[in-house]
Parts: structure tokens; sequence; C-alpha cells
């Protein structure tokens, strides 16, 4: 992967809990921060084609009532 250099503003309070998770993990600030901006991306991806049409539906079961959720979490 080509890394291109950027300028980024941040806030002070941000990048001491950067540099802190950097050093409990034993990584550089530069890759948490590579990190960050690669999960961002991926999470406001707009797709060039829905995973599911409007069509396509999926069965899961039916309805789940308030005492199978009880039961599966007790």
């Amino acid at each position: 992967m080509a890394l291109k250099r950027t300028t980024v503003y941040a806030d002070d309070n941000d990048l001491a809990l950067i540099k802190a998770a950097a050093a409990r993990l034993g990584a550089s600030e530069a890759e948490m921060i590579r990190e960050g901006i690669h999960r961002i991306a991926l999470a406001h991806r707009i797709w060039d084609k829905p995973f599911v049409s409007d069509e396509e539906t999926f069965d899961l079961g039916g309805p789940v009532a308030e005492d199978d959720v009880r039961t599966a979490v007790s």
C-alpha cells in the first residue's frame, strides 16, 4: 500500500488518547491514526450495488417474542 503524506488537525485530548493507546499496544501513533482513517473510510463507504435488493428478504424464523429473548440470554 502506497502512503501519501497529509496534514490533519486534531484535538489535544484525542492526540493524548492516541498516544496512550499506541504505547499500550506497542504501535506507533501513525499506525493508530492510519487505522482510524481506514475504519472511518470503510464505515462510510457507499457500495456500487446494494447487498440486498428491495425484492429480497431473509427469513429469520419469524417474530421474536420478549420471552424468547429472555430465554436466549439467561
